[in-house]
């Protein structure tokens, strides 16, 4: 009996071989089409030595069954797969949106890499976007999370953040620190000066009047922020900093040729104190914008420019006077304060945006004294103001009085400038932690413990002299260290230049009248009776200013101050 087969001439292993690579084909084809979902699938036949396409309607997806037949028995690129919804790792919008364009054909038309499978492109995420994968896969690069890690941003009670650092941050911390060396420096070499223009061009004039003279200098040196502030609040630093930069400048280089009492009067006391306050305020209010946790600590050590001044300063007057004479060697300081006044020009900003220029932003708001915990900060200020700048004034001249050389009696400045360097940026550092006021009633009464258990019984003693020096130094650089750093925790930011401005306002004319009443003390009797009385004078205000401090601290925190104060 003859079949069709027969018939029509084909031998029956042929056809055989025919059946088998036609059911191959199919099977191929249809794991194509569950691969590509979604796309026109092309379905292949058999028929003689030819391949036709038929087009067919999508499959489901199913990844697993894909990959295991296409690991195939053909060799060819397996095409990009389409990660599951379960996946751990997401695909590029860009990727995952783009369809497959048509030139994708079947796994049986290019080559297979064995061994590699396809995956997809790992989506970009933000810093602050944790990766779903704690393993980071072959195609990330761990080293892009340095260059997109996010910055510590500290937030305080009122919304407002602090970048904690960065190179902008500390910077403006660097140009704080050669502004304050100049302007800081200048104040802590007043005791040089004094010394040597009692003993040379005002050896004539009382001691209370040459009192006034630094007096008015250290008064204007802090009163002019009453305006200054807002100024800084309203405009930024740039114009005040280079305003104060020329008259500081003009006041160095005129100092030289100044013989009377006026010429002092108005090119150190008016001249010099105006230009202090322009970089002074300015440079310590651009740091509260940066730092809020670690504002005790980078105050401290932009601080710490201006006892580094205090060291420098008179050690180079000390050995320039009897070389190169009065009026050369404030030339040569003025020279330092130049280069150093660049610096600050260049690298002091404030990091919030100006606000307008209205009477509301320029003029100074008294009303803020309504707060029991300013009024009593301010107050404590005033006290420690009114003391500091006696020692400052007077410990060259007591130390000569007493017996001690020229030379060790300059130096005596220079000492006590080294220990305010320690004392202004370890205290900062130790203020953020045991907080700002804690750490503010501790040095102040170091100060008044230093003062009378030291000062007060050295008279001939020179140990005694140096170390009281080097306490006192450290105990009382916090004063300009700390003050900003309280005086900011009771206020919002924005608002800081205005409030550390209204409370020096207030503390300048304890700074004005403290070195004259000194003075007067001094005069009214002689010998080591004289500084007997001024020691005590000094003694007694650090310990107002401790009960003050104490009171402020203890009205914030458990009181009722609307500001939270220390830890």
């Amino acid at each position: 009996m003859t079949t069709a087969d027969e018939c029509d001439g084909t031998p029956s292993a042929d056809r055989d071989a025919s059946r088998q690579l036609n059911a191959a084909s199919s099977q191929a084809a249809s794991s194509h089409n569950q691969a590509l979902p979604g796309q026109e699938q092309r379905q292949w036949s058999f028929s003689g030595q030819t391949l036709d396409s038929e087009a067919d309607s999508p499959s489901l997806y199913n990844e697993k069954s894909h990959h295991d037949e296409v690991e195939c028995k053909v060799e060819s690129t397996p095409l990009p797969k389409r990660p599951s919804t379960s996946s751990r790792q997401t695909t590029c919008v860009s990727v995952a949106a783009a369809p497959y364009g048509d030139n994708y054909c079947c796994d049986l038309e290019k080559p297979i890499t064995h061994g590699s499978r396809p995956r997809p492109r790992p989506r970009a995420r933000s810093a602050s976007t944790p990766s779903p994968s704690t393993t980071p896969t072959h195609d990330e690069d761990p080293s892009a999370n340095l260059a997109t890690a996010t910055k510590t941003v500290s937030t305080d009670v009122d919304g407002n953040t602090y970048p904690e650092g960065g190179l902008r941050a500390w910077l403006c911390v660097l140009g704080s620190f050669s502004g304050l060396m100049v302007a800081l420096g200048m104040m802590n070499t007043i005791g040089t000066y004094h010394a040597y223009l009692v003993t040379h061009q005002l050896s004539a004039v009382s001691e209370s009047a040459l009192g006034w003279i630094f007096g008015i200098y250290a008064f204007l040196s802090f009163f002019a922020g009453i305006q200054i502030g807002p100024i800084f609040d309203a405009c930024g630093p740039r114009h005040l900093i280079f305003a104060g930069s020329v008259l500081l400048m003009t006041s160095q280089l005129l100092l030289g040729v100044c013989t009377k009492y006026w010429h002092f009067f108005v090119v150190f006391g008016l001249i010099g104190g105006l230009g202090t306050s322009l970089v002074f305020s300015p440079s310590i209010s651009a740091i509260g914008h940066f730092f809020l946790l670690k504002r005790g600590q980078a105050t401290g050590l932009a601080a710490a420019g201006g006892s580094m001044g205090g060291v420098i300063f008179p050690l180079v007057l000390q050995a320039l006077f009897p070389r190169i004479g009065f009026a050369w060697s404030t030339r040569v300081v003025g020279l330092l304060d130049l280069m150093l006044l660049c610096l600050a020009n260049l690298f002091i900003r404030s990091r919030l945006p100006p606000k307008p220029a209205n009477l509301k932003n320029l003029l100074p708001d008294f009303l803020i004294f309504r707060d029991p915990v300013f009024a009593l900060t301010t107050a404590a200020v005033f006290f420690v103001e009114w003391g500091l700048f006696v020692p400052l004034t007077y410990i060259s001249s007591y130390a000569w009085e007493h017996g001690a050389t020229e030379a060790f009696s300059y130096q005596l400045i220079a000492i006590v400038n080294v220990g305010s360097c320690f004392g202004r940026y370890l205290p900062g550092l130790v203020a953020d932690r045991i907080g700002r006021f804690n750490t503010m009633i501790l040095t102040v009464l170091l100060c008044m413990a230093s003062t009378l258990a030291l000062w007060l019984p050295a008279r001939h003693s020179i140990p005694l002299m140096v170390l009281y020096s080097l306490v006192f130094g450290f105990a009382s650089g916090s004063s300009i260290s700390l003050t900003p750093v309280c005086v900011g925790q009771l206020c919002k930011v924005e608002s800081y230049g205005r409030y550390y401005a209204t409370c020096y306002t207030l503390v300048s004319f304890g700074s004005m009248t403290g070195i004259p009443i000194a003075g007067g003390i001094l005069q009214a009797s002689a010998g080591g009776r004289g500084y007997w009385g001024l020691i005590v004078f000094t003694g007694l205000s650090w310990a107002a200013a401790t009960v003050l401090f104490a009171l402020a601290r203890g009205w914030g925190v458990g009181g009722g101050g609307e500001l939270f104060i220390d830890p």
